[in-house]
């Protein structure tokens, strides 16, 4: 992971929400945040900490992005590079986490701004997203027929394009994922 500086700014007071790349000392709060966050989601095997953890260890977390508020970690996002066709610089968002009594608060949405101007200011070509539309669509993701996950509604696969035409081919992420 590269680390760079925060990304709100200076610390704000105690009930401001700050958003910061993450520390070394911040990994078993992550990794119990994101448990938290998904512990009731139909959609989630309970593996969402381990992906974070495996993409740490193999040095392919590109972006990951502490929220903080009252002193303590209240949300995660991370970003990793995908493989689609011959396209170079494509990212994943994901997982994104916010413990559940903070939810609803904007505490997600600033996440994954800070985290999308994070990988422009580097120069990515794009990001890609496996989650609900609705909630997605307000940062400019769209479906794009011609970028594929394999086994996913097309709905629920969405890109945004920084730089450059759409993708076109099949997406792999990384091993941490587990398939593809």
């Amino acid at each position: 992971m590269t680390e760079s500086p925060p990304v709100a700014g200076p610390r704000p007071g105690p009930s401001a929400l700050f958003i910061r790349p993450e520390t070394p000392a911040d990994a078993a709060a992550i990794g119990a945040l994101i448990s938290a966050a998904f512990v009731d989601e139909p959609h989630s095997d309970g593996g969402e900490p381990r992906i974070v953890e495996a993409l740490r260890r193999a040095g392919t977390l590109t972006l990951s992005l502490v929220a903080e508020q009252d002193g303590a970690p209240c949300g995660h996002v991370a970003f990793s590079p995908v493989e689609i066709g011959d396209a170079g610089r494509w990212y994943g968002l994901g997982p994104l986490a916010v413990a559940p009594a903070r939810q609803r608060r904007g505490i997600g949405s600033a996440l994954v701004r800070a985290g999308l101007a994070a990988l422009r200011e580097r120069g990515a070509a794009g990001c890609v997203v496996l989650g609900e539309p609705g909630y997605y669509a307000r940062f400019g993701f769209r479906p794009e027929a011609g970028c594929v996950l394999p086994g996913v509604p097309p709905a629920y696969f969405q890109v945004l394009t920084f730089a450059g035409p759409a993708p076109q081919g099949t997406v792999h992420y990384q091993p941490a994922f587990g398939g593809g």
